[in-house]
């Protein structure tokens, strides 16, 4: 199914998600993002606080709605559900085929099409433009529609659109264009199949689930993140770049039949004519983000950090196949290395939250990650790959526990009739400097090469910490369990 991300989900050059091209670490969620690239910053989310305990605790004996209660199933957790095992099962193998691309479709650009590197640039911008023209209706119709459908039939268009770029390598007709008519048309559908998913999930699981389901869901992304880039290495070498992309059309094909399976339905979506238009549910998610100031200040830093994540990432393979002269399977190889920090970040995101609280843990790992990224400009052969390799794993796991924190505070934090405008309203704003940040990258790459460009956008990343002590999360140990009243 189609992450970061964050941000987290999910891409892309792609997920997300995550938010996902290589290494996939924005901010919002999980992009659809990158392997060994923190995923673009989702929306906040992040665990219940205290307050909610008591609510969690009543709950805890019921089985939640994929059956089987907490006590049975200590060991494997949530994974003893069946839907939440094909739902994951979908997110993981869709989430391997993203981190092939993420490397793939760049190697298919660089190597058979001889992309510049403005062009490798734009197609990362063109995965992440959709958010801009369509992020915020996208949620409110989202909000009106049964969500698994609107996953389905986006799984189906990616398939497709997927498949049609070895296809067109094996006819020789391959171009620069077709690759990026692919990367918006799926980055279309991981619009809306990210703000359906963020919505769905609560439908599977029970509200005091969450945090271990997201922590679930975001640690499996970062596990193939680390397996995808190697393995697009080994297999461009092997079969060709394009037989990344092959592999990644597959997977949305068993996304689509792993939800297929799941028999837990959502609540129906009421009928009839609705007494608002679409402009003014648009508006009402807009307010709500714009007047708390909770999600307002996550919002402003996601699309700080996205800025600059996405600029690193938009040059990184042409980075480290050009100016470290890396080949193929050494640059899947280092940015694998990388993704490992998503492992770490996912697993240790929930136990930073109980020893110091989800609003510290958040801003520790938010703030004192990212100065390590300054450590990948220093890629070369010898030691430097494994000082850059070292600087992007502390990276990515901080992107990561930090997505993962987030992920739940948004699900739980909002009212569940604006989770999906919310969600979007959040996207658009983190996700709309992605694009940005990829032609910049790009930009800066052709002017003053890719070397000082990675050093430039470091830079700016390792700034971006700050930004979170601008509300109140400085003041608080725990992100609050539900929103203040407004007067």
């Amino acid at each position: 199914m189609g992450s970061d991300t964050h941000p987290e989900r999910r891409a892309g050059l792609s997920g997300v998600s995550r938010a996902a091209l290589p290494g996939s670490t924005s901010r919002a969620g999980s992009p659809a993002p990158r392997p060994g690239f923190p995923s673009p910053r989702p929306s906040p989310t992040a665990s219940p606080s205290p307050s909610s305990a008591s609510t969690a605790s009543s709950r805890s004996a019921a089985p939640s709605p994929s059956g089987g209660g907490r006590a049975g199933r200590r060991r494997w957790g949530l994974l003893r559900q069946r839907d939440f095992r094909l739902l994951w099962i979908g997110e993981t193998t869709s989430g391997f085929g993203n981190s092939l691309t993420s490397v793939a479709l760049p190697l298919v650009a660089i190597t058979t099409l001889r992309a510049s590197t403005l062009e490798v640039a734009l197609l990362a911008a063109a995965a992440w433009v959709p958010w801009l023209l369509i992020g915020l209706p996208a949620g409110a119709w989202v909000d009106r529609l049964p969500r698994r459908p609107v996953m389905l039939a986006c799984d189906a268009a990616s398939f497709l659109l997927f498949l049609s770029v070895p296809v067109a390598a094996w006819q020789g007709v391959l171009t620069i264009g077709h690759l990026l008519a692919v990367a918006l048309l799926t980055g279309t559908g991981k619009v809306f199949f990210q703000t359906a998913y963020q919505v769905y999930l609560p439908s599977v699981v029970a509200p005091a689930d969450l945090p271990e389901g997201n922590a679930k869901l975001q640690g499996a992304e970062s596990a193939v993140q680390v397996a995808g880039p190697g393995a697009a290495g080994v297999i461009a070498q092997a079969f060709g770049a394009v037989g990344g992309v092959l592999v990644d059309a597959a997977s949305f094909l068993a996304s689509g039949l792993c939800l297929l399976a799941i028999r837990t339905r959502e609540a129906p979506v009421a009928a009839g004519r609705r007494a608002t238009t679409l402009r003014r549910e648009i508006g009402e998610g807009l307010r709500f983000v714009a007047g708390d100031p909770y999600l307002r200040v996550l919002t402003v830093f996601g699309a700080a950090s996205n800025l600059a994540l996405m600029g690193y990432q938009a040059i990184l393979v042409v980075f480290l196949v050009r100016e470290a002269g890396m080949g193929s399977g050494a640059a899947g190889g280092l940015v694998a290395a990388m993704s490992l920090g998503g492992v770490a970040g996912a697993l240790v995101a929930t136990p930073l939250s109980r020893r110091f609280g989800s609003a510290r843990a958040l801003i520790g790992c938010e703030a004192l990650a990212p100065p390590f990224g300054l450590l990948i400009p220093t890629a070369s052969p010898g030691p430097g790959l494994a000082i850059a390799a070292a600087g992007g794993f502390v990276l990515v796991a901080g992107v990561v526990a930090g997505n993962v924190i987030k992920a739940s505070f948004r699900q739980t934090y909002t009212p569940r009739r604006l989770l999906g405008r919310v969600s979007v309203s959040m996207q658009f704003v983190n996700y709309g400097t992605i694009p940005l940040g990829a032609l910049l990258g790009g930009a800066l790459g052709e002017a003053m090469g890719t070397r000082p460009a990675m050093w430039v956008i470091m830079a700016g990343l390792a700034l971006t910490g700050p930004i979170l002590l601008a509300g109140p999360l400085k003041r608080r140990r725990d992100l609050p369990a539900t929103p203040e009243p407004r007067p």
